[in-house]
């Protein structure tokens, strides 16, 4: 039995005419008719006395006529119920970033996407890179912004922002009346090393860097978090190789964003999103995304 045959039974039980339930229905009264004997069999009652004057609901007829019209209805709002959860999924975009993206990426564009696009709702989480592509894969995630691509068929995978390293150190050391830092002297500070999985990716990239051009970093603490970096670094006990992004994100007074003789290696911010995901929300952020930065080179 098919939700086609309960229309049919009802459209009949309100005419009480095959050719003006046919006609209702759009299709031709044989078919009708044999549709309706199908059903009867396959329930094993009679629904209907059919003369040639007349069609009459049997007993059976009424009370299978009240069942019909409660399970046609069920349907129809189970149907409702999952278009609109589609409907509200296409409107909900969520967000997975990295602290580089949230100073970097998304105060250049979501303002002006939540004033183009008010009825759409954001929601934000920062994660670290295993997180987010672990949330993107699930469908937890509409888009991530991380430091390393997804590297799958089905997600799509582009740079859209390279971030400068800078040396930070304090602002009374004698190398910060430098403006750019011979590498050699960077032998003779004490540097302070973030240690958690968020920086992992910048501290290859640093270690890649002293190692090829020949020098020794002379670490003498850890830290866990870039404002833990930075308060060690104010203090005045030691120095950090960091994304230049914190000269305007600190306040703190006695720092000093220098440049190397050499130019540091940059750290990508990697914009990800599964390709077959049509929600609206997201389609309508790439399009935005692609005024805001040049995606023509991915």
């Amino acid at each position: 039995m098919e939700l086609r045959h309960l229309r049919y039974f009802i459209t009949v039980a309100e005419e009480l005419n095959f050719s003006k339930a046919a006609l209702r229905l759009y299709t031709a009264q044989p078919s009708l008719s044999q549709q309706i004997k199908d059903l009867e069999e396959e329930i094993g009652v009679r629904l209907f006395n059919r003369t040639k004057r007349k069609v009459e609901l049997t007993e059976e007829g009424v009370v299978f006529l009240e069942h019909a019209r409660l399970t046609i209805a069920q349907a129809e709002k189970a149907i409702h119920m999952a278009r609109q959860v589609h409907l509200s999924k296409q409107h909900i975009l969520r967000i997975g970033f990295i602290t580089a993206a949230e100073i970097r990426i998304l105060p250049k564009v979501l303002p002006h996407f939540r004033m183009q696009y008010p009825n759409f709702k954001i929601e934000l989480k920062i994660l670290d890179d295993l997180e987010q592509h672990k949330a993107l894969k699930k469908g937890d995630l509409d888009i991530i912004f991380s430091r390393k691509k997804v590297n799958e068929p089905k997600i799509a995978d582009q740079v859209i922002f390279k971030d400068e390293l800078a040396l930070i150190l304090p602002q009374k050391h004698p190398l910060a009346a430098l403006d750019r830092i011979p590498l050699k002297a960077l032998e003779e500070l004490e540097f302070i090393v973030p240690t958690t999985a968020t920086f992992n990716i910048m501290n290859q990239a640093v270690n890649n860097f002293v190692k090829q051009n020949h020098i020794k970093l002379n670490v003498t603490q850890h830290s866990a978090t870039i404002v833990d970096s930075l308060a060690l670094i104010n203090a005045g006990k030691g120095c950090s190789i960091l994304p230049k992004y914190v000269d305007p994100f600190s306040s703190l007074p006695n720092l000093a964003v220098r440049s190397l003789e050499k130019e540091l290696p940059t750290l990508d911010i990697i914009m990800s999103y599964k390709k077959e995901n049509d929600s609206i929300a997201l389609k309508s952020l790439l399009d935005m995304m692609q005024t805001f930065f040049d995606l023509s080179h991915n």
